[in-house]
């Protein structure tokens, strides 16, 4: 019994029917272009963390805007924020999140590039992964 059970996951696996790894994307284009930006006053600077604006999002039925928050910096990431873009389809939102991925050692923000970064460069709290922001 067990050499069929083994056969039958090995044979569903190399057709493709068992996925490894899932990966999904849901973009959204609307007709409905985001209000203007709202004006949000610029904390002052906190150390390891970098100040995420706030922006127009999509509930599935109107622009709701998300405030500004503090994000603990990534070392070797770049914060993207949140942009709208008219396409050919209508308007789509371009979440942002970290992007790069440059691995260095703590030594370089000694030498001016990491600009008060925490040491934590894997922290991503909890939720904000699924969000694309870690």
């Amino acid at each position: 019994m067990k050499k069929i059970i083994l056969a039958t996951v090995l044979a569903a696996a190399s057709l493709g029917a068992v996925p490894l790894a899932a990966q999904a994307q849901v973009s959204v284009s609307i007709n409905i272009g985001p209000p203007p930006l709202r004006v949000e006053p610029l904390p002052p600077p906190r150390y390891g963390y970098i100040w995420a604006p706030g922006y127009w999002d999509w509930d599935g039925h109107d622009h709701v805007w998300r405030e500004g928050r503090w994000m603990r910096e990534r070392p070797g990431y770049v914060y993207a924020q949140p942009v709208w873009r008219q396409g050919p389809y209508g308007w789509v939102l371009d979440r942002g999140g970290w992007r790069g991925g440059r691995h260095h050692d703590d030594d370089d923000d000694d030498q001016g590039r990491g600009h008060g970064r925490g040491h934590d460069r894997d922290h991503c709290p909890p939720g904000h992964a699924k969000k694309g922001e870690c």
